[in-house]
């Protein structure tokens, strides 16, 4: 699991183009928006796509969970294995 979120922390900093920011630099656990790394809406469509493009996972904006799927790159890395499954 470990592998996935690296790969997902390089799929943010690419995707959203954060340069000044490193894999090492993202808490696994920490929140991606707000407070932690900072991200927004915006965001969240565009990493949204680029984990449908890179994994063909499809995330809902709809569905009641994909605040909690997006919350971190831990919970992130989750539902991306357990659709993949």
């Amino acid at each position: 699991m470990e592998q996935l979120h690296n790969e997902l922390k390089t799929l943010i900093i690419e995707s959203l183009n954060l340069e000044d920011i490193q894999v090492s630099d993202i808490d696994s656990d920490a929140p991606l928006f707000g407070e932690g790394l900072g991200l927004d809406s915006i965001d969240a469509l565009e990493l949204g796509l680029a984990i449908k493009k890179r994994y063909n996972v499809v995330i809902d904006a709809d569905d009641a969970n994909t605040r909690e799927h997006f919350s971190s790159v831990a919970n992130l890395a989750k539902y991306v294995a357990a659709s993949q499954e």
